[in-house]
């Protein structure tokens, strides 16, 4: 069994994550700002991973076997867990996400439609750095976000500190009122309500995983030192916008209806205009085994309803 120290595991499928490490017998350190408690059996340190200082300060003597980051954003939040977590800790995993493959974000082309992303196409080892943009400001922050991963990766690849790990998570789908970003149920809310759904014309497909796969992917991550590198993690089978739209209208009874909008213009979540649907083959490679899209999306959009119906009765 392992120590191991959890950033930001505080919702979604990182809580979950921290549940199965401890329900597997691992020893687990949460560290947040107070923002969520720590799960029962769960060690909390609360600390602002933004003040390198006073997270030192918090942790005190801790070393672990391993950090998981669920929260780095900015090569600058990197820097500081380079500085801090160096000679705690022998690995670090950060959850990424395929937003780094996203060419509207500036990453290289992402190859032809049809083919699936490897990890080589964004190697952090090369990729530049600029710490000094306003990487606190959350206006620039969040239209940035697929490059302040990319430069996080390269600063935590290139520290030398430790071993690290960076899992590249598809879009995740389940777990109803958990799910925070509101994506799904964007979906669920217009075509319950027989509201148009905004989809592009010749919508692309791209690559989902469920919340409880993802969190058993970060705890392989986690627990299996074998695990280094970028690596992408999504379940098999692609989905498109109008696979959504169909899976929940079906368990609605009713026909979505669309809106098709052009090539370049704001459809709905899930709605790409361009192709970064990854491969999850390096991760089989290694050893993790994933489930088809279609065996847990209808359980998916059964809790994206569940908790659209609980929050409208």
């Amino acid at each position: 069994m392992q120590n191991i120290c959890v950033i930001g595991g505080s919702r979604y499928f990182g809580r979950l994550m921290v549940e199965r490490l401890r329900d597997a017998g691992h020893r687990v350190t949460l560290v947040n700002r107070g923002s969520g408690p720590a799960p029962a059996g769960v060690e909390h340190v609360v600390a602002d991973r933004n003040d390198g200082a006073g997270l030192a300060a918090a942790l005190g003597g801790r070393t672990f076997d391993a950090v998981v980051d669920q929260v780095c954003y900015t090569p600058v939040q990197a820097a500081i867990a380079a500085r801090v977590f160096g000679g705690r800790t022998p690995r670090y995993v950060m959850a990424s996400t395929i937003e780094v493959y996203n060419p509207a974000g500036g990453a290289p082309d992402a190859g032809p439609v049809g083919g699936l992303v490897r990890e080589g196409a964004v190697d952090p080892a090369a990729w530049p750095v600029h710490p000094d943009r306003p990487w606190h400001d959350a206006a620039y922050l969040e239209p940035n976000y697929g490059e302040g991963k990319r430069q996080t990766e390269a600063v935590l690849t290139r520290s030398g500190a430790f071993d690290f790990a960076s899992v590249r998570c598809a879009h995740v789908l389940g777990g109803g009122a958990r799910e925070f970003t509101g994506r799904l149920a964007h979906y669920v809310e217009r075509i319950a309500r027989g509201e148009e759904v905004a989809v592009h014309a010749g919508a692309l497909p791209s690559v989902f995983i469920d919340y409880r796969e993802m969190a058993d992917v970060m705890v392989w991550a986690a627990t299996d030192a074998g695990v280094t590198g970028p690596v992408n993690a999504c379940s098999d089978g692609l989905l498109d916008a109008r696979d959504l739209a169909g899976a929940i209208a079906g368990q609605l009874g009713r026909e979505p209806v669309y809106r098709v909008v052009p090539a370049g213009q704001e459809a709905s979540p899930f709605s790409f205009d361009r192709h970064y649907a990854m491969s999850n083959a390096r991760a089989r490679e290694l050893g993790f085994a994933f489930s088809h899209a279609d065996e847990w999306l209808n359980r998916a959009v059964a809790e994206a309803l569940d908790a659209f119906a609980a929050s409208t009765a």
